[in-house]
């Protein structure tokens, strides 16, 4: 945890922004493998992280900012839980650690709940994502399953977005713990790279590596020579010469900060001549996006911007011709890069996803696109100082996309079909950074940078 101050300051922000009300917070429940004793490695809530700091399951909390109020409702261990996890503090310690005084038993909470609603109050909460604590709000408040999300409370959802989009100077130090530990991974992977070797042999030690420095990967693991399926988390192939391997990790720190980013490099150590020229089109993406990142431009300009530099080094390879800011704008590069450029990142690797995209990644002024591709686009606000976010430009050759456009004649006019034939085997190239926006600019987060230079890669394969 960080200093009781911390989140003390925090819950102060959050109640000056709402004003007045009652606001709920659930944490997570430990939740079942395969029967109850046997749960998977438990995580608890972001947002619960974000204003009590408490990693323990069961725990709720209520701010109640009319009456000045806050109150964590959670159990003391008893003899039972004693023999297999050892003495644990109390309840009441626990809730030091975050500077609250008041602690109620968790089945005090339905009362709680009950003699609230019976004076008219209304009981703000955030939209649930785990089934347990869905039936846990439709038992204390009526609301059928159907209706929990869009009873959710706008307020809550925006004064919570508002605080945790903008990250601490603290959480800018995690960050950069986890993106460390990233580069671990990641390295360890372009080692083993070598034909005859397993995807989950390279997939557990990068998994392995996370684990070693306190916590889970920050998402299921995605390593595969098949890089054209944007999520493969199939790692069951044999690594071959003259393949491209791709793989899109990231590491949590004990206190569950994230990083995500994603390399491609050929087995065996040597890009093809073909896979270079794709490769460096892919990297001058990247690089060029990111020197355009600083506050006042908006993430969505960002996307299409590197969605030009694509098709044009897609156009000067053969695959792709005619306007390029037209084909841009119509969506014609979206068959080599279907999706968007981007997301917030922090305590979640898609931070605040629960919460709602639209809150997240865009605000009154951006609306997201209903364009193929950038309809993806998960963030496309206003940049700011603060805000954490990838940088993930790809091209991927998808042979069930490709024949269906083609079938469609969709885009003739700015695809060239019948060079794009020989390139139905190729995979895909994604390469990701992680980037901090600053007072007038930004910076790639981490000790180092993975390699991510054609030479740079090749050299550091080879030693």
């Amino acid at each position: 945890m960080f200093s009781p101050e911390v989140y003390k300051k925090r819950r102060e922000k959050l109640a000056k922004i709402l004003s007045k009300g009652l606001y709920l917070f659930l944490g997570n429940a430990d939740s079942p493998m395969n029967y109850p004793a046997n749960a998977y490695h438990f995580r608890q809530d972001s947002t619960f992280l974000y204003f009590f700091g408490l990693d323990l399951p069961g725990y709720a909390a209520i701010i109640d900012v009319d009456n000045n109020d806050q109150i964590i409702f959670a159990d003391d261990v008893d003899i039972d839980d004693i023999i297999w996890m050892g003495p644990q503090p109390s309840v009441k310690e626990l809730a030091q650690k975050c500077l609250i005084s008041k602690t109620l038993p968790s089945s005090k909470l339905e009362d709680y709940i009950k003699d609230n609603l019976s004076k008219g109050r209304k009981i703000n909460y955030l939209p649930p994502y785990r089934d347990y604590n869905k039936i846990l709000l439709n038992k204390l408040l009526g609301i059928s399953f159907e209706k929990l999300k869009e009873e959710a409370s706008v307020e809550f959802i925006k004064a919570v977005v508002e605080l945790r989009n903008v990250k601490e100077d603290i959480e800018i130090v995690e960050i950069e713990k986890a993106c460390n530990i990233g580069y671990l991974m990641h390295t360890a992977a372009m080692k083993m790279a070598k034909p005859g070797v397993i995807e989950r042999e390279i997939a557990g030690v990068m998994e392995g590596i996370s684990l070693s420095h306190g916590n889970l990967p920050s998402f299921p693991i995605i390593l595969t020579i098949n890089g054209q399926t944007l999520h493969n988390h199939y790692h069951g192939n044999v690594l071959k010469e003259g393949k491209l391997m791709l793989s899109d990790a990231g590491a949590q720190t004990e206190m569950y900060y994230a990083s995500d980013n994603t390399r491609t490099i050929p087995v065996g150590g040597k890009f093809t001549q073909k896979q270079k020229e794709i490769y460096q089109i892919v990297l001058n993406a990247i690089n060029g996006s990111i020197k355009l990142m600083k506050p006042g431009v908006t993430y969505l300009s960002v996307h299409l911007q590197a969605c030009e530099i694509l098709a044009q080094g897609l156009k000067e390879v053969g695959l792709m011709k005619g306007d390029i800011k037209e084909a841009v704008a119509q969506g014609a590069h979206a068959l080599f890069m279907p999706h968007g450029l981007g997301h917030m990142m922090g305590l979640d690797v898609h931070d605040m996803e629960d919460l709602g995209q639209i809150y997240v990644g865009y605000d009154e002024k951006t609306r997201p696109s209903n364009i193929f591709g950038t309809a993806f686009l998960r963030m496309g606000r206003e940049l700011k100082p603060g805000y954490v976010l990838t940088n993930e430009p790809g091209i991927y050759f998808i042979p069930e996309l490709i024949d269906l456009w083609r079938k469609e004649k969709k885009f003739e006019n700015f695809i060239n079909y019948n060079k794009l034939e020989s390139y139905k085997d190729f995979g895909g190239i994604r390469l990701e950074d992680d980037i901090l926006i600053t007072e007038d600019s930004c910076k790639i987060l981490g000790k180092k940078r993975i390699p991510i230079e054609i030479q740079e890669i090749e050299d550091f394969m080879k030693s």
